[in-house]
C-alpha cells in the first residue's frame, strides 16, 4: 500500500506540478509572464461575478425571485 501512496505522490509531484516549476524558474526573468496564470484565473472570476450580479439584477426587475421569508427552507 506504500507504494501506491508514492506512485501518487510521485505523480503529482513529477508529472502533474511540472508547468508550476517551470513558472517559478520563469519568475527571475519576467514577473508578468510567472503569474500570468494567476492573472488569467483572476480575470475569469471576475468576468463570472459580473455576469452573475447582472442575472441577478435581470431577475429582480422581473419580479421573478420569490422573496417570501418562508420561501426558503433553513429560514
Amino acid at each position: 500500500m506504500k507504494k501506491f501512496f508514492e506512485a501518487i505522490a510521485s505523480l503529482f509531484e513529477d508529472i502533474m506540478f511540472l508547468p508550476y516549476q517551470l513558472l517559478t524558474q520563469l519568475e527571475p526573468y519576467s514577473w508578468w509572464l510567472a503569474n500570468g496564470v494567476s492573472f488569467f484565473f483572476l480575470t475569469i472570476g471576475c468576468i463570472a461575478t459580473v455576469y452573475w450580479i447582472k442575472q441577478l439584477r435581470k431577475f429582480d426587475k422581473n419580479g421573478e425571485e420569490n422573496k417570501d421569508p418562508s420561501a426558503h427552507s433553513f429560514l
